[in-house]
């Protein structure tokens, strides 16, 4: 039977579990159980079983989970298990610290590009990556077969620039611009709003509740 796609609320917590098995492999622990690792996210045990459940048996009544090869499984399943090519569109304060956090090397994620229009940032460096004109952007993701792109750009360019970006065979848009996307069915949209992150926040703390 074809198993039902997991809702993204599922897929984040994923990357947390990832996160927090890597931190106990890094400490010399072996196993974990649901309790354990649900207990460190304030989730529930359950729920740690049930997100999992969604795409297989991975540990055992009693006994808990392996921590390497839940890592290895989470990585599979979240498609980290292999380097993917990134290309940040937008070179500007937020693309600039974004090429320079070495972070997403280590998560498999690898910057080959960079694009802006501005005359006087092309041809500099930002880290290890070489700010291009946008003339070049369908060239350079068939040249290094990238399907995944960061959007860094202003507000009233974004729509223009993510076409362009599906034109070009991009199947994935993480968008830090302040606008929504409309995109093809087969290309992924993942907004990132810092602002209304802000506000969400602001008024969990201001009304006194949980933020998870």
């Amino acid at each position: 039977m074809k198993r039902q796609p997991a809702p993204d609320r599922v897929v984040r917590r994923l990357s947390l579990y990832l996160r927090q098995l890597e931190h106990l492999a890094e400490r010399g622990i072996d196993k974990v159980s649901s309790s354990q690792l649900a207990g460190s996210l304030q989730v529930s045990a359950a729920q740690v079983r049930k997100d999992l459940a969604h795409f297989g048996q991975f540990g055992r009544p009693g006994v808990g989970y392996r921590v390497r090869p839940l890592i290895d499984e989470l990585r599979r399943i979240l498609g980290t298990d292999k380097t993917w090519n990134v290309i940040v569109v937008g070179a500007g304060n937020l693309g600039s610290a974004l090429l320079q956090y070495k972070g997403f090397l280590k998560r498999g994620f690898r910057f080959v590009a960079a694009f802006d229009v501005a005359r006087g940032k092309i041809g500099r460096h930002i880290g290890n990556v070489r700010v291009r004109h946008m003339g070049e952007l369908a060239r350079i993701v068939r040249r290094h077969r990238v399907k995944l792109a960061i959007l860094a750009v202003p507000a009233d360019a974004a729509q223009r620039v993510a076409e362009r970006l599906c034109k070009a065979g991009i199947k994935g848009i993480l968008n830090f611009a302040p606008a929504t996307l409309a995109a093809p069915p087969d290309v992924a949209v993942g907004p990132i709003d810092l602002a209304a992150s802000l506000e969400q926040m602001s008024f969990a703390v201001a009304s006194g509740t949980s933020t998870r």
